[in-house]
């Protein structure tokens, strides 16, 4: 259902079933899947590619250039997953020559104000609470959920199942599996409420925390603490995950927090 008070590129590519409120601005090289809704007033910019099923509120911009002064014209892609809801005045900038793409993953919920900066990527199921702020480059993985008015500096790598508090200023990667605060940002335990409601065992939580215990209480450097991980730790997926995003992390880890 198209509103006449909306404009509609011609060459843009709606799928059936989808609604489009009064005054959406909708481009050319556009594409929205099956079941979505466009709220009023909202941008849908060239390159903006959205999946079914998703919500967009009143205010949301989808797909406008870069704001990096290295940007020249390249062809790039905002692209956002299915079952996504996208809430009041929320942007999100299409990619640079970098990776040519931002890309939103499925069932992710970004409440309102939050910005995506360009050749971010966010994983499945992640929450990103009002007035979040990602800078370029940044990666969040699947089921992260962070905390109103977060800003998350450039290139930084966010693991699965983190949970940030609000107000989070974060420069360095944060591992999987945990949570952080504080300022700097700091280790201040496992997210084993969140790994619980997962399905995670209590057997599978404990092992990671002692994991944790190791990497962040054992006054070990990363290296110390991956080679004794290595060397004395049972191999598991979560132990090999902990380990590959520590050894490929490019800002360095997140230190622990101590008085």
């Amino acid at each position: 259902m198209h509103q006449p008070l909306a404009y509609i590129h011609p060459q843009a590519k709606i799928a059936k079933n989808v609604v489009i409120e009064p005054f959406v601005t909708i481009e050319n090289n556009v594409e929205i899947g099956e079941g979505t809704w466009i709220g009023p007033n909202v941008t849908i910019m060239e390159g903006s590619r959205i999946g079914k099923n998703c919500r967009v509120f009143p205010g949301a911009v989808i797909g406008a250039i870069p704001q990096d002064l290295k940007f020249n014209g390249e062809d790039s892609l905002a692209i956002i997953g299915d079952n996504v809801t996208i809430r009041e005045c929320v942007t999100i900038n299409r990619g640079t020559e970098d990776r040519h793409k931002t890309k939103i993953g499925d069932n992710v919920l970004l409440m309102a104000y939050v910005h995506i900066a360009h050749d971010c990527s966010v994983g499945d199921n992640a929450i990103l609470a009002n007035s979040t702020n990602l800078g370029g480059h940044v990666d969040i993985d699947e089921f992260a959920i962070l905390g109103g008015g977060t800003l998350v500096h450039q290139f930084c790598h966010i693991g699965k199942h983190v949970m940030l508090s609000g107000g989070a200023l974060v420069n360095k990667d944060i591992p999987p599996y945990v949570k952080a605060g504080r300022d700097p940002i700091s280790y201040i335990g496992v997210n084993s409420i969140g790994l619980r409601r997962r399905n995670y065992s209590p057997e599978k939580i404990q092992e990671i925390q002692e994991l944790y215990r190791i990497i962040y209480l054992k006054g070990l450097n990363n290296s110390q603490a991956v080679n004794y991980i290595e060397a004395d730790v049972k191999a598991s997926k979560e132990r090999d995950e902990i380990i590959s995003f520590i050894q490929d992390s490019k800002r360095g880890i997140m230190k622990g927090y101590f008085k």
